[in-house]
């Protein structure tokens, strides 16, 4: 057989001698190796590791050889670029250079004067026509240090034929970068969620559930997190997550009541934030992020219209906080999404695939599509774009894929590991809507100036106590305000000022009590 090859090659497609060379030297082999495996028996020394060292060696010379024909095939396909650049209207630019990789080739073309980026995103059709590839093989992105200058890639393979299984959770705290998928190139989709809100839109079965239950599997990994979950679908993509959902919604009422308190969390973290005069709410276990995560957000708009009012204030003023909204959706019409703040307060945007190119600019932002975001191009579940402030250039990429038993297994894994909301969003959600003191606007009230100083000393009197009779561990902010029945902003202000003065301390985050030098504390006595 071996001499056969080389011999005839030629009519079996081997037309050069080193080709039917290399044939006759890999049958020879395997035909020896054949034989003395039948005569040994396979697994007899030292057969194996022949076959190992074999397979390697013959390997490495069709490898090296596979990647020069490659490297001509494309050579001369480029070799025509002048001619094609004619053809396409891009008359003047020129090929740099060309490299080529595992799924196709890339080249860097330098424009000819006045020619733009833009200009050869706007003639992809005419490039794939001249370079003889399939539809939707070219890619365009910018060269970011020269205007002039553009890299296009040709995908002969797609690396995102097949579904990619996820591999588990890539973070361990909500400040680590989540992995949402791959790109075309093998590197992964790594974006932080960290006081950033996000918005995730595309068309039924492009592949929104799966991202929302990529996150899902991130976010319940992080200890320092807690979601709160919207689904208007009566709980269909989110209930499989409920073991790790602090608060799941399933009813416009329910959705209502949701975000209200989420927003009587953020004013509550807000004022405590005002009152030590810091800046922003650093997550941790005892003090945890919100991520309130919303699948199928136009919905509310319908079933549920006072809730955007809460949900605009959230995308308004969540970050400092800690307070982060991620909203999915199937209808990025203008009416769901262009007339509300969500969308402009939005940093991190999710495109799967679009059936309309207006609704691409309504996920990604006004003018994306003709800056070659073409998210109505995405050909299979999965494929998404990201636009964020790291991710500024059109990338494809693919979403991980969780089955049923993967979503199950994981929400009992992480199921112990969730924390629970700190003492100060717990006496935010406890107290009354209405933040007046208790005699503001009451006519039977007495409203003197005498009656107000008595009002306020009875009310210094019960913090003194309530502080004094707190256990070694303090009193929660909820229990002072009962017992105080001032304010919140009007406590936090007292409390920093006997903080001040030395006759309070806080213990812990929310939980206070009197100092050692201001009277026994209960608990304490031997």
């Amino acid at each position: 057989m071996a001499g056969a090859l080389a011999l005839a090659g030629r009519w079996v497609n081997l037309t050069r001698t080193i080709e039917r060379g290399y044939a006759a030297i890999t049958t020879a082999v395997l035909g020896g190796w054949l034989t003395a495996a039948t005569i040994m028996g396979p697994l007899s020394n030292p057969l194996p590791a022949v076959l190992a060292l074999g397979c390697l060696v013959l390997a490495l010379p069709w490898w090296a050889h596979r990647r020069r024909r490659a490297r001509v095939r494309v050579e001369r396909t480029l070799a025509a670029w002048p001619e094609i650049s004619q053809a396409i209207g891009l008359a003047g630019s020129r090929i740099q250079s060309a490299i080529v990789d595992l799924w196709g080739y890339r080249t860097r073309i330098a424009l000819a004067r006045g020619q733009t980026v833009e200009d050869a995103i706007a003639r992809i059709p005419g490039i794939e026509s001249a370079l003889g590839t399939r539809r939707g093989a070219v890619r365009i992105q910018p060269v970011p240090d020269k205007a002039n200058r553009l890299e296009l890639r040709v995908i002969e393979t797609d690396p995102h034929a097949d579904a990619i299984s996820w591999p588990g959770p890539s973070v361990s705290t909500i400040g680590d970068p989540i992995e949402l998928g791959v790109f075309e190139d093998g590197s992964p989709v790594r974006v932080s969620f960290k006081r950033r809100h996000a918005l995730v839109g595309g068309v039924a079965g492009a592949g929104k559930s799966g991202a929302v239950n990529v996150l899902m599997g991130n976010l319940s990994a992080c200890p320092d997190v807690i979601v709160w979950g919207i689904d208007l679908k009566r709980g269909m993509e989110l209930l499989p997550w409920q073991a790790c959902l602090d608060r799941v919604a399933v009813t416009p009422k329910e959705a209502t009541a949701l975000l209200r308190d989420a927003v009587r969390v953020l004013d509550g973290r807000a004022d405590m934030l005002a009152m030590r005069g810091l800046r922003v709410w650093d997550p941790a276990p005892d003090a945890p992020a919100l991520i309130i995560l919303i699948d199928e957000y136009a919905e509310l708009l319908d079933d549920a219209p006072e809730a955007i009012g809460y949900a605009d204030s959230i995308a308004r003023r969540g970050r400092a906080v800690a307070e982060t909204l991620i909203a999915a959706t199937q209808r990025p019409s203008q009416k769901a999404m262009g007339n509300s703040a969500v969308r402009s307060q939005m940093d991190i945007r999710i495109s799967f695939r679009v059936r309309e190119r207006r609704d691409a600019d309504l996920i990604l932002g006004a003018g994306m599509h003709k800056a070659g975001w073409h998210a109505d191009k995405l050909d299979a579940p999965g494929k998404f774009l990201l636009s964020a402030p790291e991710f500024d250039i059109p990338r494809r990429g693919r979403t991980y894929l969780l089955n049923d038993d993967t979503v199950q297994q994981a929400a009992i894994q992480h199921a112990n590991r969730r924390p629970a909301l700190d003492a100060i969003s717990l006496a935010a959600l406890h107290e009354p809507p209405c933040e007046r003191e208790e005699t503001a606007g009451d006519p039977h009230q007495p409203r003197g100036r005498h009656a107000r100083q008595a009002a306020s000393q009875a009310a210094e009197d019960a913090l003194s106590a309530a502080l004094r009779d707190a256990p070694r561990e303090g009193a929660g902010i909820g229990d002072l305000l009962q017992a105080a029945g001032m304010s919140r902003p009007t406590l936090y202000r007292r409390l920093t000022q006997l903080e001040d003065q030395g006759m309070a301390v806080q213990v812990s985050r929310g939980r206070w009590r009197a100092t050692a030098t201001d009277a026994p504390v209960m608990g304490d006595e031997e």
